[in-house]
């Protein structure tokens, strides 16, 4: 049976989702209406995620602790971010 790098796997995992979710956020924005900064302010992470896991690709050296974070990070976004992204707005208007 090869040998299954999950560490890499998962990494690119992340980074592709990163990216597909700052590109939503910003198509959002420009074609739906979106609110702009609360939108954007919660891409931040994804988007910090997405340059150092391009990095790492770049450099194929993977880490378990871009992963554990990342997957934590990116459920806790996922999770509380409809109630993050009223609460920002709410605090800028």
């Amino acid at each position: 049976m090869p040998k299954t790098n999950f560490k890499a796997i998962i990494s690119k995992i992340i980074v592709f989702y990163s990216v597909f979710y700052v590109i939503m956020k910003i198509s959002a924005i420009l074609f739906e209406g979106a609110w702009a900064l609360p939108n954007l302010i919660i891409s931040i992470p994804f988007l910090i995620f997405a340059i150092v896991g391009g990095l790492l690709m770049k450099k194929e050296t993977f880490s378990w602790i871009y992963v554990i974070i990342g997957v934590i990070v990116i459920s806790a976004v996922r999770y509380y971010e409809a109630k993050w992204v009223l609460q920002l707005h709410e605090y800028f208007t």
